[in-house]
């Protein structure tokens, strides 16, 4: 039978169970696996906005123009290796013209190459096939050095920038030599970066070569990401609004990625790390743990809670429940309101985010017996916590001076090991503190620095890794506030909760048509593409601040605490609360893309014609990966952020995030789901015992899936951290360290000069060459009469 129309079909109570029981759910788990990125023809994709379309065939027009000047009527794939590498020096060549209009025409030939020569190709393998090995033959030839000067040309262009700013309107028009340009280096980046284990060993040689480049000051004496960072804030800050910023981000994001690495680089570099500096090794790889777990259920249904307050009934006396009572419920459903954010009051009593599982003793009672299934089909799920517990050094510390305090009257201070006159009961509780006490990498990184500071003569000259990361953090240090302030910018410009307003910056430079459409359909399909457009500014900015902030962390903990503190001043825990304040399942399964305008499908098939109901049906995906993929980066940025600052977490309480968090657990998918009961966890303690009270469903949440922390008291709020204090003060003795690992380490100016050393040796004093001023040696004259001659000397007391 089907069922009526907008009413799902019902199952019974047994047919649900056995439903639920052999794996499946009324709202399936979403399939998504977290990555660094998404799959490569989808980051192709996402670099061209369709307004861009008609440019694809301008790129091939230039292209055969030049190739049937220089090269006969064959075609690029029918040439051998020698001409296609004495083209692309041709093409080289051609950048080097003063005519802006014919370098124009070169770089969209270059581009169309770099595109991989699409109207020579029948499918889209064949299309990233050519584009592989066009890419790795233009950046054998010099091609990438030359696009750097020409970008920072353009950057440089005053006439363009003031023009800008004087127009009205900024159209698509306005940014199309950093268009192109920036379209040429995105695609080199992102398929070089792609490792194929075909790749001949010369291709390996030329990507990590590459890769050190990219990291290197060798443009301009800074890594390219420098670069990219100054035309963010150059953008922010007005004086260049045509730059088109969604290329930009996504061109850092990928420099970012491929020099510094990502998620398992990162692993990586944490393992090696702990080996170096004489630490156990991690009790897990986090992300592999996350996604063998499995996401919490949705909030249960009227009918489900009738059913639990059947069995409860049947648990107690076995007493009967009264009809009118079961009606009464049933007129008044708790689920039932017109706004979905009513929820904000926080009652989770019918808040069942975990399946309750019935107790062992009654599940015979309520429950038919298992049905077999052949092993294929079963799911087997790791028994116990997911997490190895933590402890660190300062809990073992709290714990034995409470002992102490408690049993014997007095305390030692930092004394973890003297255990006389306690029960032997604390004394196991120690000893399993101790089992799984934890040393991050942060730890003693603070330890040595704080040894440095101390002893700056004996200390010795601390030896620095000039690895990626240490090298962009060099070249963004001095400008370090204001990068922040310009990504947060933009991240809240592309918010879809902010409101359109006239001060706000303009982020749709580059996806503006210069003819307004006239249509429903170009509206729409302009609609879909603005849309499109900021959720790819959206996870490109997540994306970078994410990565940076491990990076960093990993390098040394302080450029870490300085950029995190640099986000904080600038708002970025309100800017991320307000970004989740809206209806975040729409955002996830928000269908803003035409895939029939997608690249490389757009180019190797014919387009069909395109229709209203074509542009709203979409993909046909349960969820939009990049929009996930944003949230779950959001969230893990406001988890750095708070993490064991006690100020910040108040910040969380003050913004009220826990009912605009709770929304976001609705999304079944276990990693989000997990930073975000991170989050409720942290500020547990400071929301009070009638939230914990009408959200026990939540706190059961966090206990199955957040790692615990042995000792921690976070459910009951008698945490000595939960009590008040100048929150003010740490912020600003973090600050102190701060500025003082960054003078110490960075500024050469600003050193003790107690500290420099001393030349006393007369000889080398004399022998110094001495540049005086123009004016000095003019009148050298009068200084030697005023200062010498008219000045009697002692000599004798001289000599003495």
């Amino acid at each position: 039978n089907l069922p009526s129309a907008g009413r799902p079909a019902k199952l019974s109570n047994r047919g649900r169970r056995a439903f639920v029981r052999e794996g499946f759910s009324e709202s399936p788990d979403l399939e998504f696996e977290y990555a660094d990125t998404d799959k490569w023809s989808a980051e192709l994709s996402e670099l061209y906005s369709y307004t861009e379309g008609p440019e694809f065939l301008l790129n091939r027009k230039c292209f055969e123009e030049e190739f049937r000047t220089h090269v006969s009527d064959k075609k690029w794939t029918e040439l051998d290796v020698a001409q296609h590498r004495a083209h692309a020096m041709r093409l080289l060549d051609g950048l080097e013209v003063i005519t802006r209009e014919k370098r124009l025409k070169v770089s969209r030939a270059i581009l169309y190459m770099v595109q991989g020569t699409f109207a020579e190709c029948s499918s889209e393998a064949e299309v990233q096939h050519w584009m592989r090995y066009n890419i790795f033959l233009l950046l054998d030839v010099g091609t990438f050095t030359a696009l750097v000067e020409l970008l920072n040309m353009e950057v440089d262009n005053s006439a363009a920038c003031s023009s800008a700013v004087r127009k009205p309107a900024i159209s698509l028009a306005d940014s199309t030599d950093l268009r192109v340009l920036l379209n040429i280096m995105y695609l080199m980046v992102v398929t070089i970066q792609q490792e194929d284990p075909a790749d001949s060993a010369e291709w390996r040689a030329t990507r990590e070569t590459f890769k050190t480049e990219l990291g290197s000051p060798l443009y301009n004496n800074e890594p390219i990401s420098v670069m990219l960072f100054g035309m963010v804030t150059k953008f922010c800050s007005g004086h260049a609004p045509h730059f088109p910023m969604k290329k930009v981000l996504m061109l850092l994001w990928k420099s970012i990625l491929f020099t510094l690495g990502g998620f398992e680089q990162l692993q990586n570099i944490k393992v090696r790390k702990r080996e170096e500096l004489r630490l156990p090794p991690l009790p897990e790889d986090s992300i592999r743990v996350i996604r063998s777990m499995r996401a919490a259920s949705p909030p249960a249904s009227a009918s489900d809670l009738i059913e639990q307050q059947q069995k409860r009934a049947r648990r107690e006396h076995k007493s009967l429940i009264k009809q009118d009572n079961l009606d009464a419920f049933n007129e008044k459903d708790p689920y039932k309101s017109d706004d979905p954010r009513e929820d904000e009051d926080d009652n989770d009593d019918n808040d069942n985010s975990m399946e309750a599982e019935p107790f062992p003793m009654e599940r015979d009672e309520v429950m038919p017996p298992p049905i077999l299934h052949p092993p294929s089909e079963r799911v087997n799920f790791p028994k116990g916590l997911p997490w190895a517990p933590k402890v660190r050094e300062k809990d073992i510390e709290h714990f034995l001076e409470s002992s102490r305090s408690k049993f014997i009257g007095y305390t030692l201070g930092n004394d973890t090991d003297t255990v006389v006159g306690l029960p032997r009961p604390i004394h196991e509780s120690i000893r399993t503190l101790k089992q799984h006490k934890y040393i991050s990498i942060a730890e003693i990184q603070i330890a040595k620095e704080d040894e440095f500071q101390k002893t700056p003569l004996s200390g010795g000259e601390e030896d620095v890794e000039m690895c990626s990361t240490e090298l962009l953090y060099q070249g963004i240090l001095p400008s370090l506030p204001q990068y922040m302030i310009a990504l947060l910018k933009i991240l809240l410009a592309a918010a879809p909760t902010s409101k359109a307003k006239t001060d706000s910056i303009n982020i749709l430079a580059d996806v503006l048509p210069e003819e307004m459409p006239t249509t429903v359909l170009q509206s729409m399909k302009l609609g879909v593409d603005v849309n499109r457009h900021k959720e790819i500014i959206v996870k490109a900015i997540s994306a970078i601040l994410l990565l940076l902030l491990k990076h960093f962390k990993l390098n040394h903990v302080y450029q870490f605490e300085y950029m995190a503190q640099h986000l904080v001043f600038a708002n970025c825990i309100p800017l991320i609360l307000k970004f989740f304040n809206q209806n975040i399942i729409s955002y996830i399964t928000a269908k803003n893309s035409i895939s029939v305008l997608d690249f490389p499908y757009c180019v190797v098939h014919e387009l069909p014609e395109l229709t209203a109901e074509s542009l709203e049906a979409g993909d046909n995906n349960q969820f939009c990966w990049r929009n996930l993929f944003s949230c779950i980066n959001l969230l893990r940025i406001l988890n750095k952020l708070t993490k064991w600052k006690h100020s910040r977490t108040m910040m969380l309480v003050v913004f009220k995030s826990a009912p605009i968090l709770k929304r976001a657990l609705k999304v079944k998918q276990a990693m989000m789901q997990l930073y975000v009961l991170k989050l409720l966890k942290v500020q547990t303690k400071y929301l009070g015992r009638q939230w914990r009270k009408s959200n026990m469903k939540t706190m059961s949440a966090i206990y199955q899936k957040v790692r615990h922390r042995l000792n921690d008291d976070w459910a009951y709020g008698n945490d000595l951290d939960a009590r008040p204090w100048d929150f003010q003060a740490e912020e600003c003795a973090l600050r102190a360290n701060i500025e003082r690992f960054n003078s110490r380490r960075y500024d050469n100016n600003q050193r003790n000069p107690d500290f420099l050393p001393v030349d006393n040796c007369l000889q080398s004093v004399l022998g110094q060459r001495v540049d005086l001023p123009e004016d000095f040696q003019m009148n050298y004259d009068l200084w030697l009469e005023r200062e010498v001659f008219s000045k009697p000397i002692s000599w004798e007391e001289l000599l003495q």
